[in-house]
């Protein structure tokens, strides 16, 4: 394991004092894993059901869990079908604090790899819009496919600068969640990379970064809406420092006052020479909290305003007429969205969503088929939104079949049926399609998505 940097040490004695080395001790003590149900597709009592193992309840997440060694959740076909979201605990508390609100206009500004913007679906039940952002086109990539792995439904992904969007949606959002990049010092007990890149330069330049994203949230929020700030670091330049400026240039944002729990912590005004209204920012120590570092502040703007959002206007893409007739033999109800063809690709736009006209969108809404010359193919994205009574044809295995091990490794199976789409699935949830053409069951499983073995 790499070493600590002996700098960043140096930094946090001189700050904790006669707690320091309880903070030491569970620097070197062990990490804690989590998984968070996914109540997209289950509820969290169904799942506990079929779950192969122990698990222990997050204290500020109802749907979060720990799971302990020799677990492996991540190889675990429930995954494949998006049944959770393996979220390191402490991040859980993130979008709790955020709460957004069923039929809400919600955006996550850095959003990749998604575990926030999946947990934020989950707490709207599917309802309203959630713009997920991500700068980087890679990662907004990884973030797409976590969204279709969860099947949510309400959320377009967007890969733009924060500047780009507060031009696009000025003022239109309920709540915003800035999970802003970081000196990456709470993770410093399971990433060895986090510490060979620490600096106290780099920590210097993640608050100026901070800062600037952070200042274009006035733009983006509507006047009464909430705004959550979160870093995975302890260094107070990046958390309590960074909000201390933020409220200086922005007095209509205050902190709002919050309850702590499972061992959280107040924020320190004192570190940073801010007035005592900073510690109602919430840190999580991991000598104190079963979770790694993390820190969040809540804040509230001010005031009310009649909401003014962007309408749908033309979109690049041409709308399409009805598509119900594409699956009417596919899935016994069709999803609700506007639908949207781009190019052969057929989407459904969330009810609520405005014109993306002068914006990139990785996944402009629910990927619903291919169209193609004189036929249709049901996406891969559909299949996780679905269960086997969904479907007007589904197979469905259990967890140890070996059927579903050939179907995950992209084999054709065998199968008594009529002619047509089969919903793949496992335990009765969506795992992917196959076509039935004469006795045979042909896999459409993604490429990208099949286990091979050596």
């Amino acid at each position: 394991m790499e070493k600590l940097p002996q700098e960043f040490l140096d930094n946090m004695e001189s700050l904790l004092g006669e707690e320091y080395p309880q903070f030491r001790e569970g620097l070197n003590g062990q990490s804690w894993q989590g998984l968070r149900v996914n109540t997209l597709r289950l509820e969290v009592e169904e799942f506990l059901k079929l779950s192969p193992w122990p698990l222990q309840p997050v204290a500020w997440c109802s749907t979060g869990f720990y799971y302990f060694e020799p677990a492996r959740p991540g190889r675990h076909v429930f995954h494949d079908a998006g049944l959770y979201y393996i979220q390191e605990p402490s991040a859980m508390a993130v979008a709790e604090y955020l709460r957004p609100e069923p039929g809400e206009w919600v955006l996550d500004l850095a959003a990749a790899p998604g575990g926030k913007s999946t947990h934020l679906a989950a707490l709207m039940g599917g309802e309203g819009l959630i713009i997920a952002n991500e700068v980087h086109r890679g990662r907004a990539q990884i973030l797409s496919q976590n969204m279709e792995r969860l099947g949510v439904t309400n959320a377009i992904v967007t890969n733009e600068a924060p500047e780009r969007l507060a031009m696009h949606f000025p003022e239109a959002f309920d709540r915003v969640l800035l999970d802003a990049p970081c000196s990456g010092e709470g993770m410093f007990r399971k990433n060895p990379e986090a510490r060979r890149e620490w600096s106290s330069a780099h920590v210097q330049s993640c608050a100026v970064r901070q800062l600037s994203i952070l200042e274009t949230v006035p733009r983006l929020l509507r006047p009464g809406g909430r705004l959550v700030y979160s870093t995975c670091t302890f260094s107070p330049e990046e958390n309590e420092g960074v909000i201390w400026r933020f409220l200086q240039r922005f007095p209509e944002f205050s902190l709002e006052e919050v309850c702590l729990t499972g061992g959280m912590a107040p924020g320190q005004p004192e570190w940073v020479g801010g007035p005592g209204e900073l510690a109602r920012t919430i840190r999580l120590w991991p000598h104190k909290a079963r979770g790694e570092g993390h820190f969040i502040a809540v804040l509230r703007r001010k005031g009310t305003a009649q909401l003014r959002r962007p309408s749908r206007g033309n979109e690049r893409g041409r709308a399409y007429g009805d598509f119900r007739e594409h699956l009417s033999g596919i899935v016994h109800t069709p999803p609700q969205g506007q639908p949207v063809a781009f190019g052969g690709q057929l989407y459904l736009v969330p009810q609520a969503a405005p014109s993306l006209d002068g914006l990139k969108a990785m996944r402009p809404g629910l990927h619903v088929g291919t169209l193609k010359k004189n036929r249709f193919e049901p996406a891969h994205a559909l299949s996780h939104t679905l269960r086997a009574e969904d479907a007007v044809y589904s197979i469905d295995f259990s967890c140890d079949a070996p059927e579903l091990s050939r179907f995950l490794r992209g084999e054709t199976l065998p199968c008594d049926g009529p002619d047509g789409w089969y919903l793949v699935s496992v335990a009765g949830f969506g795992l992917g399609w196959a076509k039935q053409v004469k006795g045979t069951l042909k896999n459409h499983l993604p490429k990208g998505l099949r286990q091979f073995t050596s």
